[in-house]
């Protein structure tokens, strides 16, 4: 117990324990992306056309617009407290629609499920707010491959939660909701135990040797999770034996990864007590990533230098004074920046525009598979929610590691990897308006990855832009994409031009079938990925300077790190 409490905190036992939490809320709290697999059944019981069903799935993306609340909570309300509001709120609004669609209840008025799910949405946001925010923070040198890890496993929670109800209650709706209603409740009472924020001072720098294998550990089984689920989509339908036996398998795999905690646990038993203090590193954490590093580059230079001792006090002095007028008048990029201070910069619209772009289009085929399919000609597009999903986790997990790779080997900005996205995505709409056969299976797989690319890759370029300090602000300013997004490009853009195609029916909805349902919408949105691709391009030309300052203050950081090795 002495050796659990000395290594809660700093770099070993309590931050990866709250990192597998982490993990474990983010498997479920993707129930944002499932609305296509019960969409179909809302529309016929409340007898609603193609727009108004999509005006529903917008007021369930309008819920993270109010995510801004669980930004400024962050930094005045604990972790705990943060998950225990989001699993509340996704308690009652996923509980209505079971409700509604287990015809428990008659439907309600259209105002009234507009509300619930409403708060459907924003529960998703305090969980993810309270996940990234602490994590990030926690592991304030590898921000990549933890972004790349948290927003993976989001990806993953939509086939998660749709294999599991396919397995287990043959994809029944109304099961499907409850499991999105009472799961996340569960998993976020248990979180509320592990996941906390180490205080900077106890944060000490990550061994760049065991982190690296810890994060890889983490990563190659995700990839597992994803090749299984993805074995089982395109192994046709199964029998109960089977499903089940699948359903258990998975849940032993989720939970798999708190091997790396309980491995440093025992690592930390068999090492004698006095190691631990031979960690401590130089440098304040409290500072952002760019400002920490410099400092300790500064001060590994002037204790190198002995012959120029003076000239290195005398340029210290010098850069001191110039960090100081900076600070009086305006933060430079890769400083910490208010929200006020963040939103003058032009990095901050161009981020933001071009973040639009991809997400936006991307909600616009997640919210809209369910009658993509339909149109189609495909009564079960279960498959086609499940590609987007566990490709979305291919996407943001290689994206996330390989960005920050490519930081420190090569100075690549973060954006350039944005800008391949949105390239890819468009090629993706393309194929989709084309409507050969298969199609849709290859632009959900497309489609899937590049939204993935573009979560993991923005959360930490965000960060690296605008510091930590006021981290959980602005993450949630630029969250408000999603839905800005889903009402332009689902609500307006393919709803519109869904009813302009589709025939009426008889109890006042509308229906439409064949590849010209969604042709024009579907070209529409590759002309907004280009535009996104220009902005990204911008993006990375405006910030090369600051990556390549990164970039050597890594290199410095490493240099430091394996001197000890060399003696």
């Amino acid at each position: 117990m002495e050796i659990w409490n000395v290594e809660w905190k700093g770099t070993s036992v309590g931050r990866w324990l709250g990192l597998v939490t982490a993990v474990w809320v983010q498997c479920i709290s993707g129930n944002n992306y499932t609305f296509s697999n019960y969409s179909g059944v809302l529309k016929t019981l409340m007898d609603i056309t193609q727009l108004q069903l999509n005006n529903l799935s917008v007021a369930k993306d309008i819920g993270k617009a109010f995510g801004i609340v669980a930004g400024l909570a962050s930094d005045r309300l604990p972790t705990p407290i943060i998950l225990l509001i989001g699993s509340l709120e996704g308690l009652v609004g996923y509980g209505a629609q079971w409700l509604v669609v287990r015809q428990s209840i008659r439907p309600l008025p259209y105002w009234q499920m507009c509300i619930f799910l409403c708060m459907g949405g924003n529960s998703t946001t305090w969980m993810n707010t309270a996940v990234l925010v602490t994590c990030i923070r926690n592991f304030r040198q590898n921000r990549g491959p933890v972004s790349g890890i948290l927003k993976g496993y989001v990806g993953l929670s939509t086939a998660i939660f749709t294999d599991i109800c396919s397995a287990l209650f043959s994809s029944d709706p109304a099961s499907f909701i409850f499991l999105l209603a009472v799961v996340p409740a569960a998993v976020c009472t248990m979180a509320m135990l592990f996941l906390r924020e180490s205080p900077p001072e106890d944060v000490a720098a990550e061994d760049d040797g065991d982190g690296s294998q810890y994060f890889a550990v983490i990563n190659a089984m995700a990839v597992v999770i994803a090749v299984y689920l993805l074995i089982f989509d395109l192994t046709g339908k199964h029998g109960a034996l089977v499903s089940r036996a699948f359903a258990v398998v998975l849940l032993l795999l989720l939970a798999a990864p708190v091997a790396v905690p309980i491995h440093i646990a025992l690592k930390a038993i068999c090492r004698s007590g006095g190691c631990r203090e031979a960690d401590v590193e130089d440098g304040g954490v409290s500072e952002p990533l760019l400002a920490a590093e410099a400092e300790n580059t500064e001060a590994e230079g002037a204790n190198s230098g002995e012959t120029s001792g003076d000239s290195a006090a005398a340029e210290e002095v010098v850069v001191k004074e110039k960090v100081e007028r900076g600070r009086r008048q305006r933060p430079e990029i890769g400083e910490d920046h208010t929200i006020v201070e963040a939103v003058k910069t032009v990095d901050f619209w161009v981020l933001f525009f071009s973040f639009l772009c991809g997400v936006g289009t991307g909600m616009a085929v997640m919210n809209n598979m369910g009658q993509m399919g339909t149109a189609m000609g495909y009564t079960d597009v279960s498959i086609f929610v499940s590609m987007l999903s566990i490709w979305g986790f291919f996407g943001r997990i290689a994206s996330g590691s390989i960005s920050e790779y490519f930081i420190k080997k090569h100075a690549t900005p973060r954006p350039v990897w944005n800008a391949a996205s949105q390239i890819l995505m468009a090629a993706g709409y393309v194929v989709m308006a084309i409507g050969m056969p298969g199609a849709l299976f290859i632009g959900s797989v497309i489609v899937g990855f590049c939204y993935g690319v573009r979560l993991a890759v923005t959360v930490p370029t965000a960060s690296e832009l605008f510091g930590l300090k006021y981290y959980g602000l602005v993450y949630n300013i630029l969250i408000l994409n999603l839905p800005l997004g889903s009402f332009l490009f689902s609500g307006l853009l393919a709803g519109i031009l869904y009813d302009a195609e589709a025939t009426n029916t008889e109890g006042g909805g509308n229906t439409c079938v064949g590849a010209h349902c969604y042709r024009m919408v579907f070209v529409v949105m590759a002309l907004v990925c280009l535009v996104g691709f220009g902005l990204d391009v911008l993006l990375a030309y405006r910030t090369k300077q600051l990556y390549g300052k990164i970039h050597m203050n890594k290199r410095a950081r490493n240099t430091k790190v394996a001197a000890p090795d060399n003696h």
